[in-house]
């Protein structure tokens, strides 16, 4: 093997370019990954250092490429391979002078000798590379598990996996199995719906999209059963056969094609071969600046630990705008700007057919299981002002601490609005705005838009309410106990209202007649619910009033059914 110096035509030309900076001779960057977190570090970088070499290394045949697009090429959305690709090769040497090696891929790091060595996957050339900074940024790999037959199972993370793909699709199979309900999972089965194909989603959780809570997920489910995808939930892959897959309950369902989407786990394999130190969660452990335990090794992207924002403590987030990010931050320390440390979000959504789920922070089922205590309230607002065309409902979980207002995590399941608001609420997040003050945040309001109390200000006044004791509301899982230890249950709906759809046992006091039918309330205290809570809160403040004892059952009937229906498909989930 031999040390390469400029054996690319780019790297000649690069080499020659500069010969006159005996500075850029002994400072060459090399990074290894040519996506997301490695290509924001090099063009970065570079602007910030016209003299520096660098040189990037990618395993596969692509650069610069979108590859949370993938499953839309797939489902013929973005019709040319090419629109994925946001730059080749060639683009980035005559834009920014890198040196980007595609089908070379790096198979060991000597760190004594600052040098790694490649691989072609084309020809099988080996290769050395010397370096004065190295940065990784191999990504993550997707799972896949020891089943029997799951060689045949598709996965998606590169451009060649989606062209694999499509040309499957293109011989139209009649039917397709989504093992994983994650983010991933459901964009490739709204894409493989599109494409005409019956598709069945399967999940070993009891729900779909395991980072929203059960009662946001459901509307997830019913979104996707709407539109013909048959969901299997708690339900895992024993085996895949030519045309079928069986389940570990024997059942066998029609797969002509199977796609898996169980997941990515950090490809660490670089960093194990260089005796890199790894965290807690299996990713290479980095300091604030992403230097790994070697101060001229740095390491960016789904591969490495985070420092979470609700804990403190790293974790995994594999996310673009997350490595983009990081690999900005590389390239300032590198050319020796500062660089601060940044608590992570994970701020995510996705579209599902016609609705949309977002989430950032933790739900509510991370957090029982830290044994961090959280008050939550649930809202039902309208994406735009009624009175204008085409308002539609979103359901919205906010979470915060019930001390000191820090808000811990949000959730939002809606047909509009939906990334204005989790932003809003993830910019809050960033910014230490705590639950209480999201009524004073001033936000663009016209009846297209918004509401003049926007859905995120809705949150901060419920938060205030129940932070200040104004209002305390009853958890839809603790409503069974209560009516146990004797609470009755009001419902101040219309008679209406009532009639198509109400908790057992509940007794119909419309909330404008309330105060002439106080004897139906019977002796007790009592739990007042409405459609989606407003009407509750007007109807508990007014019996507080009057001494009467009074609780409002948190977003009302429609966070209650959805609550219900979800504890039961999720227990019929788990035994099966």
């Amino acid at each position: 093997m031999q040390v390469r110096k400029g054996t690319s035509p780019q790297a000649e030309v690069l080499a020659l370019s500069l010969s006159d900076s005996s500075e850029a001779k002994a400072k060459h960057v090399v990074i290894v990954g040519g996506v997301a977190g490695g290509m924001s570090t090099a063009t970065r970088l570079r602007r910030l250092d016209a003299e520096v070499s660098i040189t990037v290394l990618e395993r596969s045949g692509h650069v610069s490429f979108a590859n949370c697009g993938l499953p839309y090429f797939v489902g013929g959305l973005i019709e040319e391979e090419e629109d994925l690709t946001l730059q080749t090769p060639e683009q980035l040497f005559d834009r920014f002078r890198l040196d980007a090696r595609v089908n070379d891929e790096v198979i060991a790091i000597d760190r004594e000798a600052h040098a790694v060595t490649t691989r072609s996957t084309v020809t099988g050339q080996e290769d050395i590379v010397p370096y004065d900074k190295l940065v990784l940024s191999m990504g993550a790999a997707p799972v896949r598990p020891p089943i029997p037959g799951y060689e045949r199972v598709r996965t998606l993370r590169t451009v060649e996996d989606a062209a694999r793909l499509a040309s499957d699709v293109d011989v139209a199979p009649a039917t397709a199995v989504v093992i994983g309900a994650g983010f991933i999972g459901l964009e490739m089965a709204e894409n493989l719906v599109g494409q005409g194909i019956d598709v069945t989603i399967v999940e070993a959780t009891p729900q779909v999209l395991p980072p929203l809570d059960p009662e946001l997920a459901i509307l997830v489910s019913d979104e996707l059963i709407a539109h013909g995808v048959h969901v299997e939930t708690g339900a895992s892959v024993a085996s895949v056969e030519d045309r079928s897959v069986t389940l570990s309950d024997g059942r066998v369902l029609a797969a002509d094609l199977v796609v898996g989407a169980i997941g990515v786990r950090p490809d660490i394999r670089l960093a194990e071969l260089a005796e890199l130190d790894l965290g807690p969660s299996g990713g290479i452990a980095v300091n604030a600046a992403n230097q790994t335990n070697d101060p001229a090794i740095y390491a960016v992207g789904d591969a490495v630990e985070k420092a979470d924002a609700i804990s403190h403590a790293t974790s995994l987030i594999a996310l673009a705008n997350v490595a983009n990010r990081q690999g900005r931050r590389v390239a300032d320390h590198i050319a020796g700007r500062p660089s601060h440390a940044v608590a992570y979000l994970g701020t995510a959504i996705v579209k599902v057919f016609d609705l949309v789920a977002a989430t950032v922070g933790w739900n509510e089922r991370r957090l029982k299981a830290a044994g961090r205590p959280f008050r939550s309230i649930h809202s039902h607002p309208f994406d735009h002002a009624t009175y204008y065309p085409g308002a539609t409902r979103m359901a919205v979980k906010l979470i915060f601490d019930p001390n000191d207002a820090t808000i811990l995590g949000a959730q939002i399941v809606g047909r509009n609005g939906v990334d204005k608001r989790i932003d809003v609420i993830a910019t809050a997040m960033a910014g230490g705005i705590t639950a209480d003050r999201l009524a004073d945040l001033e936000l663009a309001y016209a009846p297209p838009f918004s509401s003049a109390k926007d859905p995120v200000n809705l949150l901060g006044y419920m938060a205030e309410n129940v932070l200040s004791g104004d209002c305390d509301v009853v958890d839809p899982q603790e409503l069974d106990g209560l009516i146990t230890k004797g609470w009755a249950v009001i419902d101040v709906r219309t008679a209406e209202e009532h009639a198509t759809g109400a908790i057992e046992g509940s007794t119909n006091v419309p909330i404008d007649s309330l105060r002439d039918h106080l004897d139906a309330l019977g002796n007790g205290p009592v739990i007042v619910y409405c459609e989606v809570g407003q009407r509750g809160h007007t109807a508990t403040a007014l019996l507080h009033e009057l001494g009467i004892e009074a609780r409002n059952l948190d977003g009302g009937y429609q966070t209650w059914s959805a609550s219900m229906r979800a504890q039961v498909e999720n227990a019929a989930a788990s035994i099966s």
